[in-house]
This record gives C-alpha cells, structure tokens and sequence, in this order.
C-alpha cells in the first residue's frame, strides 16, 4: 500500500515537471520528458531487484535532467540508504527536505541514517522536525533523550506525555533508570503525592510512590502510602499490607492470614516488605500457635528466594526464645527447601537436636555432615555427644579423636571435646584417661 502512494506521488510529481516544461518549449521538452519517465521507472526496476548502483546511475540521468527534483533525489537517498552509504544517503535526503521541508518522508530519511549510524545528536535535531507532523515522535525524542544522557529533558518529556497520553511501560523503566540517579527521587516524590491528590483512583501513582519509599527504606512511609491506597482502591494487591496490619491489631487472624497470603503472592509488592509482612506475622503466631500450619504455607512463598532462608530465620526466631521443638520444626524444613547443603543450618539444627534430646536423630545428621564436611570439627563433637548418649563410646571415642585433628584456635570447641572425650572413656571404663581429659577440660575452661 505504502509503495503505491509513493509510486502515484511520484507520477503526479512527474507530471507536474511534464506540465511546465509543456508550457515553456512544447517541441523539445517531450523527449526530455520521456527520457526523464524512462530513466525514473529504470530506477524503480533496479532498486526491485536490488541492483542499487544500476538504480543510482539511472537517477543521476534524471538529476541532469531536473536538478531541483526533491523526489529523485529522495530516491537515491533510499538507495544509497540500502547501500549503507551514509553519507550520500543523508546528503540526499537532506537536499529534497532543503527543496520541500513539508514532506514528513525526506525527514524521516534523515532521521533513518542518523538512527542506524547512532548519531542521536543529530537525530534529536531531525526529530524535532518530525513532530509538528506527528506528535508520536515525542516517544521517539524520549528515548533520543535517554540515549544522550540528558536526563532533565527526557525527565520533563515523559511527565508531559504521561499527562497527555498516560502511562507507558518504556516511559516508566526510562523513569526508573533517572531515579537511580537519586538527584530526581525528591521531585518525583513529590510529583507523585500531587498525582495521588489529583487523581486518587490511579493506582499506578502509589505503587510509584512506595517504590520510592521502600528503595530509600522508609518502611513507615510504605505502610503509610499503602493505607492510603487501601481506603482508595480496597482491591489492590498493595492494599493487602495496610489491611494486614490492621487485622493483626485487631487481633484477627484469620483475616490477617487472608490479607497476608494475597500480599505475599503478588508480584507487585518487593521482598523486603514481604519479609516484614512475614515477620510480623511470626510474632503474631509465636502468641497465637494455632496458626502454625498458615506460617509454614507463608514460608513456601519465599521457596525461591535467592537471598534468605526464611525457613531458617523462622527456626532462628524460635531458638532465641529458646522454643526448641519449634527450631527444630524449621531447621528441618530449611533443609528439604534448600538446594544446596548448608553448613550454619546444621550446625543449628544439631544444637537444637541435642536441646531437644534428639540424640539418634543428632548422631545420624551429624556422621552425614561429615562425610559432606569433612574437615568441619564441630559435625565430629555432635557425632560424638549423640554417640556417647546412645552408649555407643567407642564409637563416640573415635569420632572424636578423628576430630581433634580438624580443631583450631577455637577453646570452647575444645573444651567440648575434651568433655565428651572424658565421657567415652568414662563409658569404656578407662578411669586413667577419663579423668585426663576432664583434667584437661577443666584447664581449658580457666583460660
């Protein structure tokens, strides 16, 4: 279609030389006329089958012909284009924008060879030649803008255009590109709030907003912002942090559980104020347990966090309040949603193992760590002190003179060793160096 408004634009052009040239030397004129149309539909032919240098010779002929013709020389802009001569092409095209600056084409074959050899300076300055015909060419402008680094104008163009034209994906990325900047962050907090006041149903303005908020890590004013969204838009995913809040302050759980789980699925709302969410709610359940099976679903949300174990964390929580039944509870789930085998988590598991009197369970986990770990000393002590509570002390003797040879710089380790070593030949009945290294421990502890 594009090609035969073209070809019929360039037949009336033609004509119209035709018509003058007509009225000047009837005689002559319609032989040069002729050549002219022949020379023309040979360039067209040429440039069909891509013999491009064939297609230039021909509009050449027609320059010679009608020199001041902004239609042959849009053509071999086109051709040279397609040859990748760029400095011909932009010649070319610049000459028939020179002759007829009202045709939006020969510009935008400027802007095509400014475009492919990435002289968007240049570009800029042809685009804004492009827009009185178009207003569409302000996204291009935008990204020129972006390109270039100048970021006030791109910043001044995208708020226009999101008055004018609304929101756009790019815009927004382009947007938080130039925050990162952090010179912005405040005019656009700003902008932000009016935008909110203005217009308190676009839900896009305060998902901004928080964005904002959370990367500066001014939680109280995400909680803040999210409140006012809820009391606008009930709906919103984000809404679901504020109504979270409330439901526990009112102490109602099973509202909390259904707030939270929307909140926690969405894709919108970023970790750190999901891992809050989830924080809160843990304090909430440490008082209220028979919620336990909904605190074990939140967890399998952050299944694929790349940053945290929040099956751990949770176990953490427990044993600092010394709940060790719980810890364990936690560790253990830590464990079977890890990929990778994680030192600390055992180690805090084997400790919460022998708090809990788990000791078949401490034994087995611990003989397992070390064939993963085994230059750690720490898994021989808990192999060990699990062994010598099952009675099993010769085993429990060798583990742990096995891990003796791993042990360094660390007193209380070795205190512990020593003990446990104490312990097995007590079992063994060998008085001698039972109390060699209870002597032993004993020294260590008064260091």
């Amino acid at each position: 279609m594009k090609k035969s408004r073209l070809l019929l634009l360039f037949l009336v052009l033609l004509s119209n030389s035709a018509m003058l040239l007509a009225q000047t030397e009837p005689g002559d004129i319609k032989q040069e006329v002729n050549k002219f149309q022949d020379y023309f539909f040979e360039s067209l032919k040429q440039k069909g089958i891509e013999n491009y240098d064939k297609a230039i010779i021909a509009l050449e002929q027609c320059l010679i012909i009608e020199p001041e013709n902004a239609t042959i020389h849009f053509e071999l802009g086109k051709n040279y284009l397609a040859l990748k001569d760029y400095k011909n092409a932009y010649t070319s095209f610049e000459h028939a924008a020179q002759i007829d600056p009202t045709n939006k084409w020969f510009w935008v074959g400027m802007y095509d060879v400014n475009y492919a050899t990435k002289n968007y300076n240049g570009a800029i300055y042809v685009i804004n030649k492009l827009i009185p015909f178009d207003a569409k060419f302000k996204e291009d402008l935008t990204s020129l803008y972006m390109s270039t680094n100048q970021y006030d104008k791109a910043w001044a163009l995208i708020n226009e255009l999101n008055e004018t034209n609304g929101k756009s994906d790019r815009r927004e990325a382009y947007k938080m590109q130039i925050l990162s900047q952090g010179k912005y962050q405040n005019t656009e907090i700003e902008n932000l709030i009016g935008q909110i006041q203005a217009n308190p149903k676009e839900e896009s303005n305060y998902i901004s907003l928080i964005f904002l908020y959370s990367k500066n890590n001014e939680t109280n004013k995400v909680l803040e912002t999210a409140r006012k969204l809820e009391l606008a838009i009930p709906t919103s995913e984000w809404a679901q942090v504020s109504l979270f809040k409330t439901h526990l302050e009112n102490n109602d759980g099973a509202k909390a559980v259904k707030a939270m789980n929307m909140a926690l699925a969405s894709t919108k709302i970023d970790s750190k104020i999901k891992h809050r969410v989830l924080n809160e709610f843990l304090i909430f359940v440490n008082a209220n347990p028979q919620f336990t099976p909904d605190l074990e679903k939140a967890i399998g949300y952050f299944d694929n966090d790349p940053d945290v174990n929040v099956a751990k964390e949770v176990g953490k929580f427990y044993q600092t309040k010394k709940q060790w039944e719980s810890a364990v509870r936690y560790y253990e789930l830590a464990n079977k949603k890890s990929s990778d085998v994680d030192i600390e988590t055992n180690l805090l598991l084997l400790q919460a193992y022998t708090e809990t009197k788990q000791f078949e369970k401490l034994t087995k986990n611990a003989t397992e760590m070390i064939d993963v770990f085994p230059t750690q000393p720490q898994f021989y002590y808990y192999a060990g002190l699990g062994s010598n509570q099952l009675t099993q002390f010769k085993k429990a003797k060798e583990i742990l003179e096995m891990g003796l040879d791993y042990l360094v710089n660390d007193l209380s380790l070795e205190t512990n060793f020593n003990i446990q070593l104490g312990e097995a030949y007590n079992g063994l009945g060998d008085a001698k160096k039972k109390d060699f290294y209870f002597s032993k421990a004993n020294q260590l502890l008064k260091k």
